[in-house]
């Protein structure tokens, strides 16, 4: 009997230990719990602990509640040119209904891909492809927003809609880079002939200024020597002057007489002699009254 009695208490404490353990379930922070109640949805767990009906009650999914990245393989899409592109999408969301994520759809990230892929065939489909290069922020708001309208019901929340990249076929791309490689050529060049016409004209303006202050210069110069000419001139004038002045003024302080000035006028003769043009010389009637009377000349001669 107490063999017996033995067995039973450590299976009636057994089952009881299984059944407190089924009964508590420890949810980590960042996440919440579906819960079904014999197959019918009953709650959602918070984080924490939480207790349930063992055998009854089963936690059906582990929902994250976290904000999520998820990328999205790329997509290809024909463009209104009829040409195709590939488009890679990066989307940011967020669970803010675990039942609504577990219940309204099977599978949500399966589900946002094939919304992602139609849209984007509705969106890029309008637009050449100049125009869907260039508007990838406009392309990247629609798809948000149509994201945002559908996932709602399923109790996700889209918090950003990210296009990485938007590639065009390989010939295209290589004729675009082609063009821009062009495009940069040609910019380089303009820049380099602007650069050096103006350098040109830069060259030219600093000649010009240079020949203007050379030719000011010279024509300062030329009139501070004109003046200096001029001043020494003067000068010279007026020192001939003094002299002639200064020689009369002795010559009438001395009152020579008419024979001194004769004797000097003969003096003066071989000097004016030297002269070519000088060829006949007229001798004033009161100089040759002076040499007669010094016997030098007389009026027969």
């Amino acid at each position: 009997m107490g063999v017996e009695l033995l067995a039973v208490v450590v299976v009636v404490a057994g089952a009881i230990g299984v059944v407190v353990v089924r009964s508590l379930r420890v949810i980590r922070h960042g996440s919440a719990a579906v819960v079904e109640r014999l197959g019918a949805y009953h709650r959602t767990l918070t984080p924490g602990m939480n207790l349930v009906v063992p055998f009854i009650d089963r936690v059906r999914d582990v929902v994250d509640m976290r904000e999520m990245l998820q990328p999205f393989p790329p997509q290809p899409v024909t463009t209104a040119d009829n040409l195709l592109v590939s488009v890679d999408t990066l989307v940011f969301y967020q669970v803010t209904d675990a039942r609504a994520a577990t219940y309204e759809v099977a599978n949500y990230v399966a589900a946002m891909e094939q919304l992602i892929a139609t849209t984007l065939r509705n969106v890029i489909g309008e637009m050449d492809l100049d125009t869907a290069l260039r508007s990838r922020e406009d392309i990247a708001a629609r798809l948000r927003t149509a994201l945002a309208d559908t996932t709602q019901r399923w109790g996700i929340r889209i918090r950003r809609v990210e296009l990485k990249a938007v590639d065009p076929p390989a010939a295209i791309q290589e004729a675009m880079e082609k063009q821009m490689r062009a495009e940069r050529d040609k910019q380089a060049a303009i820049a380099a002939a602007q650069g050096e016409r103006q350098a040109a004209i830069l060259a030219a303006e600093g000649e010009k200024k240079a020949a203007v202050l050379r030719a000011e210069g010279e024509a300062e110069a030329v009139v501070v020597r004109a003046q200096a000419e001029a001043r020494a001139e003067a000068m010279r004038a007026k020192g001939q002057a003094d002299a002639i002045g200064l020689v009369f003024r002795a010559v009438q302080e001395a009152n020579p007489d008419q024979r001194l000035l004769a004797y000097q006028y003969l003096r003066t003769l071989p000097e004016i002699a030297k002269g070519e043009a000088n060829k006949v010389w007229i001798v004033p009637s009161e100089m040759g009254k002076a040499l007669e009377n010094l016997g030098l000349f007389t009026e027969r001669e």
